[in-house]
């Protein structure tokens, strides 16, 4: 009996829980860009707030004076983070867009195009987080 009324059903209504799946996954793919772009915001921010508190003291650890160029990495980082946050957020928007099509099409075919730029930034990322780290003993 069950098996008649499916069949009956519209495509879209027999694919509702696969719509269902692709919305979930758009909306984990946006809160990595908002966390991303978060991260960004801190970690420039972070460097802001070092520079401040060593205007107030007016002397770094060595005893030397304060530059602004000393902290211009962690600017550029945060930059280039809430970019890449960007990036993502909009990307993966237009695979939602895609992977929807396809499925009322019923021809998905598996992208992993927005993996792989993710995994590739968070190792650029994570490279340029060291050599930042190392600059700053």
């Amino acid at each position: 009996m069950t098996d008649i009324t499916e069949d009956k059903k519209s495509p879209k209504a027999r694919n509702r829980r696969v719509h269902m799946a692709n919305e979930r996954t758009f909306l984990a793919w946006i809160r990595t860009s908002i966390a991303i772009m978060a991260f960004g915001i801190v970690i420039e921010r972070f460097a802001f707030f070092l520079k401040q508190m060593l205007y107030i003291l007016g002397k770094t650890a060595a005893g030397e004076t304060a530059s602004s160029s000393d902290f211009i990495y962690s600017s550029i980082l945060g930059i280039i983070l809430v970019l890449l946050g960007a990036l993502i957020g909009a990307l993966s928007f237009i695979r939602y867009k895609k992977v929807e099509r396809q499925i009322n099409e019923d021809t998905y075919r598996p992208s992993p195009i927005l993996n792989a730029l993710l995994v590739i930034s968070v190792l650029v990322i994570a490279a340029l987080l060291v050599i930042y780290l190392i600059h700053s003993l």
